[in-house]
C-alpha cells in the first residue's frame, strides 16, 4: 500500500516537472530572425526638410530645382512644397525638358512620404539622364506641412474650389493702390505685407481659418513674408498661392478690373521705353532705388541703384533728393509701387518720383531683360 502511494507520488512529480520544463521552454524558446524590409527600391541619396528649406528661395536658384513627383490634380494642385515644380513619374519622359538644362544643377525629388516610390523612381531616372546632384526628400510632403515654421503652395483650381464652397480667406498681400484696386481674386482680402501689422485684424479670428496667400507670382515675395507672420500669430493651415494674380488672370481671366495697365499710362510709373534709355544712356541723371530684399539685391541690379527694401523705406524718405527724378524698381512691379506712394504719402513735396511697372528679370550672367506686365 505504502509502495503504491510511493509511485503514485514520485508518477505525480515528475508528471509536474515535465509540464513545468515544457511550459519553461515554450517561454523561452527563441524566434526565428524577423525578416527584413526591402529597401533596394530606395535612391541612394536622401535628405531631410532642413536641407529642402535651405535651398527655397523666391525666386528659385536658376542651379536648384525642387520636383514633385505625384500627380498633378490628384494631389499637387492641392498642395506642394513652394517652388516646386510638378513631373509626375508617368510623364518623366513627357516632361523632361522642364528639368533643368544645367545637369549640375542640384535637382531635389519629393513625393507623399516613406512609402512613396515614385520620387526614388524619378531620381534614377533623372541620374540616369546624366544629372549628378540628385537627391530624394524621401518624407515628402506629409513631413513638410507637419513643421511649424512650413507652409504649403496650391495652385490656381485648388484656390477657385475653396472660394466656391466658401472654405477659405484669400488674402491679396500687394500693395492696394498699384495691384489690388486694379485687379483681384474675388472675394479677396487686401492686407498689404508693409501694413500687415496695422491691418491683420482683418485675419480671421479661428486661428483654424484655412488662409491663403498670394501676391503677384514666382518672384514676388510679399505672400511668403505674409504667410510666415500668419503662422508666428498661430494660424494652422496657411498656404501661399505662389504663382499669385498673373496666374490667376491666365486661368480664369481678369478678375475687378477698372483698367488696363500699360507702362506709363498708371499713376506714378515711368514709361518703359523712356526707362530703359535712360539706364543706358543716361543712369547717373535719376536716383534709381531697388526696393527688393538685400538678398535679392545682391543676385544682381541695375548697376547705379541702390537698396532700400521697401520695409526700411519710410524713415530715409526725408533724404530723398529733389534735384534729380526718383525711380523705384523692383522685379515685379508690386513693392516699387508700393514704395512710389509710401514717397508721395510722407513726402507730399516730393514732385518728381517714379516707379517701373514691369516684370524685371535679373539674371545670373549680369542681363536684365524687361517686360511689359501681363
Amino acid at each position: 500500500m505504502k509502495a503504491n502511494k510511493v509511485k503514485t507520488l514520485i508518477l505525480a512529480l515528475v508528471t509536474g516537472l515535465i509540464l513545468l520544463t515544457g511550459c519553461t521552454a515554450a517561454k523561452t524558446a527563441k524566434t526565428g530572425p524577423a525578416p527584413v524590409e526591402d529597401t533596394s527600391w530606395m535612391f541612394h541619396d536622401i535628405v531631410d526638410a532642413a536641407f529642402v528649406k535651405a535651398h527655397i528661395a523666391v525666386p528659385m536658384p536658376e542651379n536648384v530645382m525642387i520636383i514633385d513627383a505625384r500627380p498633378y490634380k490628384v494631389k499637387y494642385t492641392k498642395g506642394h512644397i513652394p517652388g516646386a515644380v510638378n513631373i509626375p513619374f508617368s510623364q518623366f519622359d513627357k516632361n523632361s525638358n522642364l528639368l533643368p538644362k544645367d545637369k549640375n544643377s542640384l535637382v531635389i525629388y519629393y513625393c507623399g512620404g516613406l512609402k512613396c516610390k515614385l520620387s526614388h523612381k524619378s531620381a534614377r531616372k533623372a541620374e540616369k539622364s546624366g544629372y549628378k546632384n540628385v537627391k530624394v526628400f524621401a518624407r515628402g510632403y506629409p513631413e513638410w506641412v507637419s513643421q511649424k515654421d512650413n507652409y504649403g503652395s496650391v495652385s490656381a483650381e485648388h484656390v477657385a474650389k475653396l472660394i466656391a464652397e466658401n472654405k477659405s480667406v484669400i488674402i491679396d498681400a500687394r500693395p492696394q493702390k498699384t495691384k489690388f484696386n486694379k485687379g483681384h481674386i474675388p472675394t479677396a482680402v487686401n492686407i498689404p505685407f508693409s501694413q500687415f501689422e496695422a491691418l491683420k485684424g482683418k485675419l480671421p479670428r479661428d486661428l483654424d481659418t484655412p488662409v491663403i496667400f498670394y501676391c503677384g507670382g514666382l518672384k514676388c515675395r510679399l505672400s511668403h513674408k505674409s504667410a510666415a507672420k500668419a503662422l508666428e500669430m498661430g494660424y494652422t493651415n496657411v498656404n501661399v498661392f505662389a504663382k499669385g494674380y498673373p496666374q490667376w488672370k491666365k486661368t480664369y481671366g481678369q478678375s475687378n478690373e477698372t483698367m488696363q495697365v500699360q507702362a506709363g499710362e498708371i499713376e506714378g510709373s515711368i514709361e518703359l521705353e523712356r526707362f530703359k534709355s535712360i539706364v543706358a544712356n543716361s543712369p547717373e541723371s535719376i536716383m534709381l532705388i531697388d526696393v527688393r530684399d538685400a538678398d535679392e539685391f545682391a543676385k544682381g541690379s541695375f548697376k547705379t541703384a541702390v537698396n532700400i527694401p521697401v520695409e526700411k523705406l519710410e524713415p530715409k524718405i526725408k533724404d530723398l533728393p529733389d534735384d534729380k527724378p526718383v525711380v523705384f524698381v523692383c522685379s515685379t512691379g508690386a513693392r516699387s509701387g508700393e514704395a512710389f506712394y509710401m514717397a508721395k504719402d510722407v513726402r507730399q513735396s516730393l514732385k518728381n518720383v517714379y516707379y517701373v511697372e514691369a516684370e524685371i528679370d535679373f539674371k545670373s550672367n549680369g542681363n536684365i531683360e524687361i517686360k511689359k506686365p501681363k
